[in-house]
């Protein structure tokens, strides 16, 4: 080689070491995003917890790296799926879709910070230690989905003031499906109800249980928040009108979908507050200095067009008191 290239080899190749020396002292933090649920039943809560992130100056694909890890409602799933973000170069694990991944990313890792979206009670459950000092590695964001299920029992209830005759679907794969039974029934006993317990795990679960639902002649459906049925819920608000069966669902998105009505707390705040938390931890917050915060904004989303196709009138009491009509 003359001396020339060779100098010229030589002035490239130190050209690029602080460069690489550089990218080195500035790679990307990165996020693991486990959730039961999927990409397509995510996409809009992925919306909000994006601009959480934005707040604390974090843009996915330009200063933060996400890694997403998705069940599609396979509960199964989630250990696995932990145990492999754990074992990989990431600052913070967000767990989203209640119990079942937060408990499964905290079972991975005891050193990695993070933050869940939990449908019930964390200290029952052993997430954390309290509300207010979380404890250890973990922290989050309540979206109380599952505490609200009573009172979704009375607005389905002042909407058909008939009826006395409700079908409960729950997926028993679901670490929060007890609970929710349990204070199902426990309304029911109060306002003499009679609450039939019916299961769903898979999506060829839903059509023969509506089926027998139908030919029961059940007054009305009430589905537990769950992970899995959000991920189907445009082929269960559908099978559901089918089979004219009036239903009630734990978030927007199913009313949004065809379904008649939903109650619960606004997700994409959720996830937004999700976002912000993981920033904070990012820029060297603690999660056991970050109390686990609970929502104060709940919504009511009745569809009418829905509602017309059961033949149903919505009382005016309940249409004033909703948040949102779809007409």
């Amino acid at each position: 080689m003359k001396r020339r290239e060779f100098l010229g080899v030589l002035g490239g190749a130190a050209a690029t070491w602080p460069v690489k020396a550089r990218a080195q002292q500035t790679a990307m933090p990165v996020v693991g995003f486990l959730s039961v649920s999927s990409l397509d039943a995510s996409k809009t809560n992925l919306g909000g917890f994006r601009q959480g992130l934005g707040e604390n100056g974090f843009v996915e694909g330009r200063n933060v790296t996400i890694l997403y890890r998705w069940a599609d409602g396979q509960n199964d799933k989630l250990p696995a799926f932990a145990a492999d973000l754990a074992g990989r170069p990431v600052a913070v694990v967000v767990a989203a879709g209640g119990a079942g991944a937060a408990l499964a990313a905290k079972a991975a890792t005891t050193a990695i910070p993070i933050v869940f979206i939990g449908g019930s009670d964390p200290v029952a459950v052993g997430l954390v230690a309290s509300i207010n000092r979380p404890g250890a590695n973990v922290t989050g964001i309540l979206s109380l989905a599952s505490e609200l299920t009573a009172k979704r029992l009375e607005l389905l209830r002042e909407l058909i003031p008939t009826a006395t005759a409700i079908a409960v679907l729950h997926n028993p794969t679901y670490p929060e499906s007890k609970q929710q039974l349990r204070e199902i029934q426990e309304a029911a006993a109060r306002t003499g109800l009679n609450v039939h317990a019916v299961s769903a795990n898979t999506e060829s679960d839903f059509e023969p249980m509506l089926a027998t639902l139908a030919n029961q002649r059940i007054d009305a459906l009430l589905v537990t928040n769950d992970p899995f049925f959000s991920s189907q819920r445009k082929r269960l608000a559908t099978l559901v009108g089918r089979y004219a069966i009036p239903a009630i669902y734990a978030q927007r998105q199913y009313s949004e979908a065809g379904g008649l009505m939903s109650y619960g707390t606004n997700f994409i705040e959720i996830y937004r507050q999700v976002g912000i938390y993981t920033g904070r931890i990012l820029k060297g917050a603690k999660p056991a200095d970050l109390p686990v915060m609970q929502p104060t904004k709940y919504e009511i989303v009745i569809n009418l067009q829905a509602a017309k196709a059961l033949g149903l009138t919505v009382p005016p009491t309940l249409l004033a008191r909703a948040d949102e009509v779809i007409e």
